[in-house]
């Protein structure tokens, strides 16, 4: 019998789980990214992005309230195609879920940790995630006040650049004309804000973790909606103010050439130390991983619940009630990762896999209308679902051919093992047939036998 996870999650605490993801290093890293692909008009690459991401989101609004189970995007596609869509889903997310938490891991250990102390990063990246993976295990309400005050940081980060910001343009030192620039001397205005899009779209991924929790959602069906897009709104405010400040604040160039953009505004300002900065950069990378390896532990839970995985990822601590096997593994995993890779090609490869996720969510939102045996659960428009693919189809355009080759790489991975799966399970459903036919055939031959003796009996 599979154990189930306790629900302990209220309202508030999930919209600050989702704030707290979806604010994570993304902007703190990616800001100077986007300016070098698009101009200094970064603001407009992530309003774009917060649209497409709304898209995707209210996709997953509608099934997270409609089937509130840990696995996510594979339970979903598992029920709307089978268990190999299911598997090879499940697979990309979770790959997508432990890169993500190599590269933040690698984060952790680069520049912004190397402001206070110089440890070699690889104690750095061990430490890290054995801390991380044992606040996971120690249960998801723990995790989850951890997230609270580490959402509140960031977040007052980020207030605190758009008030240096502001400060900045109000004194006259900042150049108002920058926020209309777009396109760079490589790429045109539309070309440029694609390419930035697909950046600036990394900083809102994130609320797709949620749905991971659900189960362990007091209410879910009331809850999720409200805090997923409460949750979006907040970021996408806080992401565009920050990219006025940053765009108007600092010239393009030198948001592309540093490797902590936000800090640059920081500076320009003055009159705040940068090593305060530094600080709450790496609280957000910290609570990144935190989060992020909620998920894939979660997933990887509901995987094997839904026999996708191994089953001993099914495996509960008794009195905390989390997935302990589920988090061990994962955590080794990104482990190897974070060890043998750099943060452009982990985070490159991320987007890429979501995307393909995203896709299967949008397209398994329609095809699970016909299932009216659910209770009533949020609905988005038929539209929206319909829009989300056609922004992933979108945006995977633009992703570079090199990425598509290690992107396509897992996914040809994830059909191997989802083809091993099927077959596999084939043969156990075989087994299983067998046995009846076998037993039936015994008992016959045992009739037979009783018969022939009693026709022997009667002869003598």
């Amino acid at each position: 019998m599979t154990e189930r996870l306790a629900r302990a999650v209220t309202t508030p605490l999930l919209y600050l789980f989702i704030v707290g993801d979806v604010l994570g290093a993304g902007i703190y890293v990616l800001i100077g990214q986007i300016a070098g692909v698009s101009g200094s008009a970064v603001w407009v690459p992530l309003v774009v992005a917060l649209v497409l991401a709304m898209l995707t989101a209210a996709s997953y609004a509608e099934l997270a309230t409609k089937y509130p189970r840990a696995g996510g995007a594979a339970h979903y596609t598992q029920r709307a195609f089978g268990p190999f869509a299911g598997f090879v889903v499940g697979f990309c997310m979770l790959a997508a879920g432990v890169v993500s938490v190599a590269a933040l891991a690698r984060g952790f250990g680069g520049d912004y940790l190397g402001e206070f102390v110089d440890l070699p990063p690889v104690l750095v990246i061990a430490v890290f995630l054995v801390m991380l993976a044992a606040l996971n295990a120690r249960g998801i309400k723990d995790s989850l006040r951890a997230n609270v005050v580490a959402t509140l940081i960031e977040a007052g980060g980020l207030v605190l650049v758009i008030g240096l910001g502001f400060w900045v343009i109000g004194r006259g030192d900042a150049e108002p004309a920058r926020l209309v620039e777009l396109g760079t001397a490589e790429k045109g205005p539309i070309a440029g804000v694609l390419a930035g899009v697909v950046l600036a779209y990394y900083s809102f991924v994130g609320f797709e973790t949620s749905v991971n929790v659900a189960e362990e959602t007091k209410d879910p069906r009331r809850s999720y909606p409200r805090a997923l897009f409460g949750a979006m709104a907040t970021a996408g405010l806080l992401y565009l103010l920050v990219g006025v400040v940053a765009s108007a604040v600092v010239p393009a160039s030198r948001l592309a050439g540093s490797s902590g953009p936000l800090l640059e505004v920081v500076r320009v300002a003055g009159g705040v130390p940068t090593w305060v900065f530094g600080v709450i950069a790496l609280v957000a990378v910290a609570n990144g991983a935190l989060l992020t390896g909620i998920m894939s532990s979660r997933l990887a839970y509901g995987m094997a619940r839904d026999r996708l995985l191994p089953a001993v990822l099914t495996k509960v601590l008794p009195r905390r009630r989390t997935p302990w096997v589920a988090i061990v593994v994962t955590t080794g995993i990104s482990l190897g990762l974070a060890l043998t890779g750099d943060i452009a090609v982990l985070a490159s490869t991320l987007v890429l896999l979501l995307l393909i996720v995203f896709a299967a969510v949008n397209t398994a939102v329609l095809v699970l209308r016909k299932d009216k045996s659910a209770p009533s659960h949020f609905r988005a428009p038929s539209a929206i679902p319909v829009l989300g693919l056609v922004s992933c189809v979108l945006l995977a355009t633009q992703v570079e051919p090199a990425v598509w080759l290690r992107g396509g790489a897992l996914v040809a991975i994830a059909v191997l093992f989802a083809v091993v799966h099927a077959v596999a399970t084939r043969r156990r459903a075989g087994h299983h047939d067998e046995a009846p036919a076998r037993a039936q055939e015994g008992l016959d031959r045992f009739e037979t036998s009783l018969g022939s003796r009693d026709g022997d009996e009667t002869g003598a």
